[in-house]
């Protein structure tokens, strides 16, 4: 049994067999890109075990696709860096780029994020350089809040609320 399904995902939460997975796409140049650059193995362990035992308000969900059980990815939610708002991050493995299924999943968990776990906004951070992400958060429907630098690289934070 899943966790949730969207029309093409089935989203889990994570699980220590996930392990190889996940690192699949922490050691993949094109998905970290944006996302601070590969992982090397002596840190997987360390990155994997945050994600595993995470606090109580942060998930980790593992993507795959509904029919074949394929690992597509990885979604979460974190607290933000400006710690008011819950953050919605992604990675997906480079072969299901440009299929809809990141815009399926991301829409879905926003959906989780605003009515099932009941938060008034959700927010959503990529580098501007990223013009994919912030075409795919526009797609579902956040706006564009404002820019930051961090990281050494300005950042676009885009947010959806939920109607009052």
């Amino acid at each position: 049994m899943n966790l949730f399904e969207s029309t093409r995902c089935s989203i889990n939460t994570l699980q220590n067999s996930d392990y190889a997975e996940v690192k699949s796409l922490y050691v993949n140049s094109e998905v970290r890109k944006y996302l601070g650059g590969i992982r090397h193995d002596d840190e997987m362990e360390a990155v994997f075990s945050e994600m595993l035992y995470a606090d109580e308000d942060s998930f980790y969900w593992i993507v795959r696709e509904k029919h074949t059980g394929d690992f597509i990815g990885l979604v979460s939610i974190d607290p933000h860096h400006d710690g008011i708002c819950h953050e919605i991050s992604y990675q997906l493995l480079p072969n299901w780029w440009g299929k809809g299924y990141a815009t399926e999943v991301v829409q879905f968990i926003i959906h989780y994020v605003l009515y099932e776990l009941n938060h008034f906004k959700v927010v959503a951070e990529t580098q501007t350089a990223n013009i994919y992400s912030c075409k795919l958060l526009e797609r579902v429907g956040m706006k564009l809040e404002r820019t930051v630098i961090r990281f050494g690289a300005e950042q676009a934070i885009y947010a959806k609320t939920r109607p009052i």
